[in-house]
């Protein structure tokens, strides 16, 4: 009897962002192959009993040939085994699944993909919005690294799109990438961030990527204006409408708007409040903006239900039945 072979994605790193179903496939497989960036506390879930081959490849250093990976995954699923092959991230993105598909129906195995969440998300944990109606209204995945005989992609047609572009794999070099960001038409000034194991950001501009440290693997590039509204000051401003204010009683005009007044409320946040995944700053001070105050015919405050009584408002008198 011919075992299944079910091609996983592990999600961006966190165990708790696992989807259910890769979960129950880890805690029962019989053999696990797992690329090399699946983080410790992922693997640990896979049962003792299990066999575990470390597949990866990572910065070019290949412990295994792919040949030799669809050998093994083939030769484990011909012999019965419940076969994971766990995959960073979306295990169709970037990472040679479908070659690896291909395998298995030529070879008639059985096989199941459950997909995850892309590294590309990680990006949420750097507090980065990878679109905004105002700064980029797409979204795009490339990847640094291609087969060796195609090398060299046109990145032209990615930077005219005012598309948010997530690069994946953009190895070490970050030279390299800027030049060819550059020579595809991007502006030097333009924000990107390195976001490393989803947790470590530097940010910088593309004029200036090739001074970014070192960050350890797996890193994503995320280059657009998203970026900036990482800062609190960028991303308030965002949310002014161009035009005009309005609110009851009164409208106040953008051009108003005080920005010294925005960027004091900013410093003057509770450091606790920041990073915490609140959705709004909260400040100390006072408001960004003038509210309208409650004129003598509103009031601020309705007054609440007395007691014994459905509702404290004067009662309508009956209607009248009108007789022609």
């Amino acid at each position: 009897m011919r075992g299944k072979v079910y091609l996983v994605g592990a999600g961006p790193g966190d165990p708790e962002l696992l989807t259910l179903k890769a979960l129950r496939l880890l805690r029962s497989a019989e053999a696990v192959l797992h690329d090399d960036l699946v983080p410790p506390e992922i693997l640990k879930l896979i049962p003792s009993t299990a066999q575990v081959h470390n597949v990866g490849k990572r910065c070019g250093e290949k412990r295994i040939l792919q040949g030799e990976i669809n050998c093994l995954m083939i030769a484990l699923a011909a012999s019965g085994v419940s076969v994971v092959r766990l995959k960073g991230g979306d295990a169709l993105l970037f990472g040679r699944a479908g070659e690896e598909i291909q395998v298995l129906r030529t070879n008639n195995i059985p096989f199941e993909i459950v997909p995850g969440l892309t590294s590309a998300m990680g990006a949420a944990a750097a507090q980065i919005p990878l679109t905004n109606r105002r700064a980029s209204d797409a979204l795009l995945f490339i990847t640094a690294h291609r087969a060796p005989e195609q090398d060299v992609s046109d990145w032209s047609r990615f930077v005219g799109s005012r598309a948010t572009l997530v690069i994946y794999m953009p190895g070490r070099n970050y030279q390299h990438i800027a030049r060819r960001l550059v020579a595809a038409g991007l502006a030097g000034k333009t924000s990107c961030a390195i976001i490393s194991r989803y947790e470590r950001i530097h940010e910088t501009t593309v004029l200036d990527l090739h001074r970014a440290p070192q960050l350890a693997a797996p890193t994503l590039l995320v280059v657009g204006e998203v970026v900036r509204l990482t800062d609190p000051v960028a991303m308030m401003e965002e949310l002014v409408v161009p035009g005009s204010f309005s609110g009851r009683g009164s409208t106040t005009p953008v051009a108003s708007f005080n920005k010294a007044r925005l960027a004091d409320a900013v410093s003057e946040t509770d450091p606790a409040t920041i990073g915490t995944g609140e959705a709004s700053i909260q400040t100390k001070a006072r408001p960004l903006y003038d509210q309208p105050r409650a004129s003598a015919s509103f009031p601020a405050k309705l007054p609440r239900p007395s007691s014994g009584r459905a509702c404290s408002c004067p009662k309508r008198s009956p209607r009248r039945s009108l007789s022609r």
